[in-house]
């Protein structure tokens, strides 16, 4: 019998917790407010849940959450910048968009300008401009090469604007998890809308 790695056990942890806060933050906005008694809970969940809490985008969500708390009252502009948060987490329109399908939390801001020469490219998600065959053929016309994965080389990573089925969570999926670990790395990978990406073209 072979000892289960460590390593991928904490993971799928980590990965059930996520899932998990997100499912809170899609039931909290059903009813399109964050009432104080749901904000209390959310932040004492991951407080409890602390792997979770130290993941992007629950680590977002848990600083968020405590500034907003910490003098005990969640007030009127408290619970609309909480409700942005968990639309851009959860993927869900905000109440004053007609689009947006696919979490915005990672995308850099400012979007910083692409060149496209030398530089490397990683696609992820559903293009609405096509399929990623024919972006990644708009990058290699232009100079610039894609890769499957993000890696330490990656300068871009392209995020469609209506996300992807196969992401391992709802709104996102592995390869913007590890950009955004490159980015904690000190690692200068960008990542952009594809909306972002288009008008560079």
């Amino acid at each position: 019998m072979t000892t289960p790695n460590p390593y991928i056990a904490h993971s799928r942890l980590v990965d059930r917790q996520i899932d998990e806060v997100i499912g809170l933050a899609k039931g909290i906005m059903a009813d399109g407010c964050v009432t104080q008694q749901e904000a209390e809970f959310l932040l004492e969940w991951l407080e409890t849940n602390r792997h979770a809490a130290n993941k992007w985008p629950a680590n977002i969500l848990y600083q968020r959450l405590k500034l907003a708390l910490q003098d005990g009252v969640l007030d009127s502009d408290e619970e609309k910048e909480l409700l942005i948060l968990l639309a851009d987490i959860t993927g869900k329109p905000k109440l004053d968009s007609t689009h947006s399908m696919t979490t915005t939390l990672p995308i850099c801001d400012p979007a910083p300008k692409v060149t496209f020469s030398n530089k490397t490219f990683c696609l992820t998600g559903t293009f609405i401009s096509g399929k990623r065959s024919e972006a990644s053929e708009q990058i290699t016309m232009r100079g610039g090469c894609c890769k499957t994965n993000p890696t330490k080389k990656t300068d871009y990573l392209v995020i469609g604007d209506t996300g992807s089925t196969d992401w391992i969570h709802s709104t996102f999926g592995r390869k913007i998890e590890k950009a955004i670990e490159l980015q904690k790395d000190g690692h200068p990978i960008a990542i952009i809308s594809e909306q972002h990406w288009l008008s560079s073209l």
